[in-house]
């Protein structure tokens, strides 16, 4: 019997990787553990559209890496622990990369999180945000 997600879709923020997530991203998260090998972060530092074009990456997924774009990527079926190899790569620490996600600086973000995390007053749903 398959989960059912569909309640979660309605809380701000919140992408829940599912089965048909993780087959999207099978390939950004296949590049994204390549990463692994000092090698190929080189590489991909070195020139990261001529790395990604051995990837079957769709062009979107692409453009998100090129941007690091990391919530655009989560979106195309990336997974956070995947993609923490690119950050990595570049020396990021994990508050800094999500902290790109919020409308917050790395440190007002690890600030909100030291404090508790993020307030759940506008939180709850999209409907009371009137997003949905």
């Amino acid at each position: 019997m398959k989960p059912n997600f569909e309640p979660f879709s309605d809380i701000p923020g919140t992408t829940i990787f599912t089965i048909e997530k993780s087959r999207e991203g099978f390939h950004l998260n296949q590049f994204c553990m390549s990463l692994r090998s000092e090698e190929n972060r080189k590489r991909f530092l070195a020139d990261g559209p001529a790395y990604l074009a051995e990837w079957p990456l769709t062009d979107e997924q692409k453009q998100a890496v090129i941007d690091r774009d990391f919530q655009k990527m989560l979106d195309l079926g990336g997974n956070v622990y995947f993609l923490s190899k690119i950050f990595a790569s570049e020396g990021l620490s994990y508050v800094q990369a999500v902290s790109t996600m919020t409308d917050m600086n790395a440190e007002e973000y690890q600030a909100m999180m030291v404090a508790g995390g993020r307030n759940i007053e506008g939180w709850r749903s999209k409907k009371e945000r009137g997003e949905a």
